[in-house]
């Protein structure tokens, strides 16, 4: 028996498929298109079990749709510029792109020992001027349409680093690297006009029928659409050194509890606020105190609620005789509404613990739909349905009725108005830092912001950079900010900003419609294969990138790039690598391979010291509850590793690394070997209708065969490739169950294994090529059309059996109709995640009810 040698085995078949161009796509093929994308990585160095997981669904779906006579586009490419690897350069004094560039080598190697179908011709990576060029004349055709523009913002403000910081950034009011207390600060910097298409971002969503719904949820929320009214409060005493105040607009969407407000606040960062500042120094110190919190809403709603007392005060709309105190806030945004609200605290909790701390009145205006609860707002806001109570004429009336009431009243006042507003802001792209794609403008003391011309572009990151102080080094760059005014001839200076990363991720999937194009992609090329068909990645980009990129398609077309507006027809979200987490006693993190079990303990490797096993979660360099997938595949193969990472949840769901799952999957793949090793092509001429009539072993593997290729084509298209490994296991269980030594016997496990070879070219590819090449003898899998079942051999001769472990569903699994109890337990007990579930223990019975269901009891 020879040995199987994985490692050899896909060596020889990547480099066949590579010789023979076997995944190189062609444009405008006579045949479907079908383009399938998985988002792609940022070249860290090395891939982790969240690649592994992400690229082989891809793959999969690829292979599958390449089979069904499909034009299939799959490329690869990398998400290349980043503070990442600025990072990097300070930390290792290296080069960003020199580090970016030997990263990307690596991975791309790393990558294709795990046999992915991708087009390598079509390789990208977004820190290259070829890529990065067409980017740079994008915006300069959304500033020319007025879609990019440039104005002052609030930021977060690092005052070790000097830079800004993105929310995410921000930790606990710190700067994530410095630890130094952030500062809000306003800064010049450009925005593109995500807001103009809100409503259209918005109301799309529904057309999106491929995607998840949580994600859909997810965009709908983030973009944030609210009615309610715009209300004007008239100051009662206008501020004497600033008589230009009279009013206080503010958004509301509650406009029905206008009967109970009790206050105004209005944001530190209000007009109002910043001109009492300008002459009262009590107001500049709160102000600048409330500028020591993030920009984020996280940030502005967990900190502590602060108000100011401005000792001016407003007329309640309706209410006559009723004066409301006006207070800066450090809770409230001015970049949300109108950065002023009223607050009504016995309906709002921050409302609430605002009025409680500084003694303002609580008065309640919804009475709870049960009528024998309370009214009284003691500690906490009551936020439920109800009616207006102590609201004069809308007494009685439900919510709805009374925004709507409040509206028509405020309106026959000259006080407000119905008003839409969305939470959505505009896109800030300018990032303070070197690796970054320059953003294309010239500033000029006569001629103010200047595009570059197009003959200039690309503009290039200067190579000579200093990283050894704080701060973006284009500031610092001798030479490479200074430049000439292209209208006027004047000295000028380039912008030293760089784009958001997201910028590149917003159109990359574009480019690899048509590489080479001039343009950055060819309208043609995008025409025939955008949208995405399948777009993969993880839930976390669920919201801005997916966002961005929706815009992106819909402002590239109003600049006359193209004709669409969704860049993904079909989106999956698949679930996070976990692993057992693991501590010695000292609360240090361990590596799995540090830790064995002994009995029901864990125990040190080395030390022998017991060793506390913690949760199972997201596989995470900090917590060391990490698998190199590099080493995985070196032991086990690429084939066992993709497999395993198929078969032991749906792929939306988390997914747990367990050594007996891999090990499981590599003695699978080891048993399909040892099956195909004496394979020949006899298979090809079996006629099966000759056995149609029959009922023996023959008919049942020829019945196994077609309901195998039935199921898991079924199971692909629904994206539940756990169930297809099973049904792998199934269809190899009845042709080793075929014990005959017969040339007829050798001719139908040649016929089933030929099958088998091309259901399992897009899970585990290698081995698959290698019993096609015994059972076929010519081309590749790979290039092999996929089966039809033939419905006639499909019968309820195959059922599936749930399997449970002490009462729980562990498994299922399919047996012949009728199969006995004895072959049934040792189905049920061989079964993968049965054991996985076991964990080594043996079982103390097995109840079996036939053709029902199977009950494993420890």
């Amino acid at each position: 028996m020879a040995v199987f040698n994985a490692s050899a085995l896909e060596k020889k078949w990547q480099q066949v498929w590579a010789d023979s161009a076997s995944f190189k796509t062609d444009n405008f093929e006579n045949k479907p298109k079908y383009y399938v994308l998985e988002m792609f990585p940022y070249p860290s160095g090395r891939i982790h079990m969240g690649h592994v997981r992400n690229y082989a669904l891809g793959d999969v779906v690829a292979r599958y749709k390449k089979a069904n006579g499909f034009n299939v586009l799959h490329p690869m490419g990398w998400d290349a510029f980043g503070l990442p690897a600025e990072n990097a350069a300070i930390e290792r004094g290296v080069h960003p792109g020199s580090w970016t560039i030997e990263n990307i080598a690596a991975m791309r190697t790393q990558l294709q020992s795990m046999g992915l179908s991708y087009d390598w011709d079509r390789e990208l990576a977004t820190c290259t001027p070829d890529y990065y060029q067409h980017e740079q004349k994008m915006f300069l055709e959304f500033y020319k349409r007025g879609i990019a523009y440039r104005k002052e913002s609030w930021v977060n403000w690092d005052p070790v680093e000097n830079t800004v910081l993105a929310n995410e950034q921000v930790v606990d009011g710190r700067g994530w690297r410095s630890g130094a207390v952030v500062e809000r600060r306003q800064l010049f910097g450009w925005f593109l006009k995500i807001t103009d298409y809100a409503e259209e971002l918005l109301s799309a969503i529904e057309k999106l029928d491929r995607w998840p719904d949580k994600v859909r949820l997810m965009q709908h929320n983030w973009i944030g659409k609210s009615q309610g009214a715009s209300l004007r409060f008239t100051l009662t005493e206008p501020p004497l050194q600033h008589p230009e105040f009279t009013q206080i607009e503010v958004f509301t969407t509650r406009p029905d509890t206008l009967y109970g407000a009790s206050f105004i606040a209005i944001s530190p960062q209000h007009p109002l606020a910043v001109e009492l500042a300008s002459s009262n120094t009590a107001v500049a110190e709160f102000i600048a105190d409330c500028a020591k919190t993030g920009t984020s809403e996280a940030a502005i709603e967990t900190a502590e609620k602060k108000g100011f007392n401005t000792g001016l005060s407003v007329a309640h709309p309706l209410i006559t005789d009723r004066r409301l105190s006006v207070y800066i806030a450090n809770f409230v945004l001015m970049d949300y509404g109108t950065g002023a609200i009223f607050g009504c605290p016995a309906h709002d909790q921050r409302d609430l613990d605002f009025a409680r701390k500084y003694g303002l009145e609580v008065l309640p205006v919804i009475q709870p739909q049960d009528e024998s609860l309370s009214a009284e707002i003691t500690d906490t806001a009551y936020t439920g349905p109800g009616r207006l109570i102590n609201s004069a004429d809308w007494n009685g009336l439900d919510i709805e009725q009374g925004k709507k009431a409040a509206i028509a009243a405020c309106e026959e006042a000259g006080c407000g108005t119905a008003k839409t507003t969305f939470r959505l802001r505009d896109w800030g792209v300018s990032r303070q830092r070197y690796w970054g794609c320059p953003i294309p403008i010239i500033h000029c003391e006569h001629c103010g912001c200047v595009p570059v011309p197009d003959s200039d572009l690309p503009v290039q990151l200067p190579e000579d950079v200093d990283f050894s102080a704080p701060g973006n080094p284009l500031e610092r760059h001798p030479d490479w900010s200074k430049t000439s005014c292209p209208e006027c001839g004047k000295p000028a200076r380039r912008e030293t900003d760089t784009f958001d990363t997201f910028f590149e991720s917003s159109w990359y999937f574009l480019r690899f419609t048509d590489p080479g194009a001039a343009g950055g992609f060819s309208r043609e090329a995008a025409q025939y294969w955008m949208p995405v068909d399948q777009y993969i990645g993880g839930v976390e980009h669920a919201v801005l990138h997916l966002l961005y990129s929706r815009f992106f398609m819909r402002a590239l077309s109003d600049a006359d790039y193209l004709t669409l507006d969704e860049p993904f027809a079909g989106l999956m979200t698949q679930g996070m690598v976990c692993h057992q987490s693991y501590k010695d006693k000292s609360g240090k993190w361990l590596f799995p391979d540090e830790v064995e079990k002994v009995g029901q303990d864990w125990k040190h490797k080395q030390t022998g010291e017991e060793v506390e096993a913690g949760r199972v979660e997201k596989m995470s360099k900090s917590k060391r509850n990490v698998v190199d997938p590099e080493e995985i595949i070196a032991t086990y193969g690429a084939d066992t590793a993709r497999l395993f990472m198929l078969s032991d949840s749906p792929p939306e769901r988390d997914l747990e690394w367990t050594e007996s799952g891999v090990e499981g999957a590599w003695r699978f793949i080891q048993r399909i070997y040892r099956l195909a090793e004496s394979a020949d092509n006899s298979g090809l001429s079996l006629d099966i209708s000759a056995y149609a009539q029959q009922k023996n072993d023959a008919n049942s593997l020829i019945s196994a065969v077609h309901k195998a290729i039935s199921d898991i084509t079924t199971d692909i298209e629904r994206f539940a490739f756990n169930r297809c490994v099973a049904h792998f296991h199934v269809l190899v269980s009845a042709i080793h169950s075929l014990k005959d030594e017969t040339p007829e016997a050798a001719q139908l496990k040649s016929y089933a294994l030929r099958h088998l070879a091309v259901l399992l070219s897009p899970f585990s590819p290698h081995i698959a090529e290698e019993i096609w090449q015994k059972t076929s003898g010519t081309g590749l899998v790979c290039d092999a059309p996929w089966p039809v079942a033939d419905t006639a051999w499909l019968s309820a001769d195959v059922i599936e059996i749930a399997v449970q472990v002490n009462g729980k569903l562990r498994s299922k699994i399919q047996l012949a109709a009728g199969i006995d109890k004895e072959e049934a337990e040792k189905a049920a007990l061989e079964d993968e995640n049965i054991k996985r579930f076991l964990d080594g223990k043996q079982p103390k019975r097995v109840i079996v009810v036939p053709d029902r269901i199977i009950n494993v009891v420890c």
